[in-house]
């Protein structure tokens, strides 16, 4: 069994959509099912061609973060998407279940909206999650939401499993012939290409790192002297290699210099450069004397997290292997 999530959230620390989603995941995963997230806050210029990617999926996930209203511009893009460029006909086959979080109102008309998109596509609708969240750490520390977020995973399974008769629904009856012209026609070479670029990433990987080589380079020539370089020797000379495969990236934005320091981390290959970062794992905003404490050993990057010397946007697990990666010495 293979089940798809597309979360169409900022991926911000706070957002316990993320944390249902890893609730889900870890439940599918124990029963063997194969679970892919795609977030599309990091696939912004590639929305439209991930419909290749409910090419042999038996489920799918579509969670959204209802901040002010609806569900979104990225989720809405991807359907868009979906409607001009997938399969209807695999659709038809695809179960969908919507994970719905709310920080404000309108969960409720948020998944709506999403099973109303789906059963235009033609595709099978499953029972969802939708919660409106006043505070993360009572949503997510409490025993009994965890137990009903598994109980939903393990239903979903074993929905797609049983594959149950539906009653017909007029939606799709009243679509059936008009989906057929709703797709765009691509030629077959089209189609073959646009599952590629999808399925892999390798030259867009390519691309990118060669970009970034770019702007570490440029950033190097266009820096004053020491002032051009602050900070970066420093991380540099204290870097201690993972022992695992780690790849993140963190981004220091300091407000007061207004410079970001790019630190990339590819296990014994270490990139920093002054510029910007297209995905970087973790965003920490602070300031240059915050940074300068850190570097000379008198504060480390988890203790200016912890005393509000820097906020950060991301994976919290990724924010406090910081300190894991570099060893300051106090000066």
């Amino acid at each position: 069994m293979k089940i798809n999530i597309y979360y169409g959230g900022r991926g911000l620390i706070e957002d316990s959509t993320l944390y249902v989603l890893q609730k889900i995941t870890e439940v599918l995963e124990e029963l063997r099912v194969e679970v892919n997230r795609y977030n599309l806050y990091e696939s912004k210029s590639e929305i439209a061609a991930l419909s290749a990617s409910l090419k042999n999926v038996d489920g799918v996930i579509l969670a959204a973060n209802v901040e002010w209203y609806g569900i979104g511009g990225l989720l809405s893009e991807f359907l868009d998407g979906c409607w001009l460029y997938a399969d209807k006909e695999k659709i038809k086959r695809i179960y969908m279940m919507p994970v719905v979080i709310s920080n404000t109102w309108g969960e409720r008309e948020a998944e709506l909206m999403l099973n109303k998109a789906w059963e235009l596509l033609g595709g099978i609708l499953a029972p969802g999650i939708t919660a409106y969240v006043a505070s993360q750490s009572e949503f997510e520390t409490n025993p009994d939401y965890a137990t009903m977020i598994e109980k939903k995973a393990e239903d979903l399974y074993r929905t797609i499993k049983q594959n149950p008769l539906t009653f017909p629904s007029s939606t799709a009856n009243f679509m059936g012939g008009k989906i057929e012209h709703a797709s765009m026609p691509l030629t077959p070479e089209e189609s073959e290409q646009l599952s590629r670029y999808v399925s892999d990433d390798k030259y867009v990987k390519k691309q990118k790192e060669d970009i970034e080589e770019l702007s570490e380079m440029f950033s190097s020539l266009m820096g004053q002297g020491e002032s051009g370089q602050e900070f970066i020797k420093n991380f540099k000379e204290n870097y201690i290699p993972p022992k695992d495969d780690v790849k993140v990236i963190f981004e220091l934005k300091m407000t007061d210099t207004e410079k970001n320091l790019v630190i990339d981390i590819n296990k014994e290959r270490l990139r920093i450069y002054y510029g910007e970062c297209e995905k970087p794992d973790v965003v920490a905003t602070t300031t240059r004397e915050t940074v300068n404490r850190i570097v000379n050993g008198r504060q480390t990057f988890q203790g200016a997290f912890m005393t509000g010397g820097l906020s950060a946007k991301g994976d919290f697990k990724i924010v406090r292997t910081f300190d894991n990666y570099f060893r300051f010495q106090k000066l």
